[in-house]
């Protein structure tokens, strides 16, 4: 029974392995997908193309969350108290849209640098997860990690969540 047991798991074993070079290849042209929608991602906001920034994402109601480092956050209630806002909760939402809009809007160059991409995949979901540095003209106002889920659809892979965490230092130069 051992002996037949073991035969069968070989066989199982042998059997599934032809598939492994395409499902590899297949993670290697996403890989290269999910490279070229990190790019468009960075260029919408410089080129300030809610359009293109738009056609990114799964949804427009996606989670988008940032998450404040402590002192990040009493600095920048610090800042908010001065200009008569109210103070600012360690999480927030927010959503695609507004970002856009707010950077679209402003009269200044808005960029986001990103560094250290590691993407994980299997070929229909993805985990994308780099260093940030959001800058408004030459001035870094925040930074930290950023994570995206990712799912690949009819129309090419989508961001389907947004989650970061931030220093900020909101009082320019």
């Amino acid at each position: 029974m051992r002996t037949e047991l073991s035969a069968l798991v070989l066989a199982v074993g042998l059997f599934s392995l032809p598939s492994l070079p395409a499902f590899a290849q297949n993670t290697d042209a996403s890989k290269q997908q999910i490279e070229q929608l990190v790019e468009r991602f960075r260029t919408a906001i410089i080129d300030k193309d809610t359009a293109a920034f738009m056609q990114l994402f799964l949804r427009e109601d996606i989670t988008w969350n940032v998450v404040y480092t402590d002192d990040s956050l009493q600095r920048y209630n610090a800042w908010l108290k001065d200009q008569n806002i109210p103070p600012a909760t360690k999480v927030q939402g927010g959503s695609p849209r507004m970002f856009i809009d707010s950077i679209a809007r402003s009269k200044q160059a808005r960029s986001e640098a990103i560094s250290n991409v590691r993407i994980d995949t299997d070929g229909e979901i993805a985990q994308v997860w780099f260093d940030f540095a959001f800058m408004t003209g030459d001035y870094k106002n925040a930074w930290g990690k950023e994570s995206w889920q990712l799912v690949r659809t009819e129309a090419g892979w989508k961001i389907a969540a947004v989650v970061w965490s931030a220093q900020e230092n909101p009082n320019p130069r």
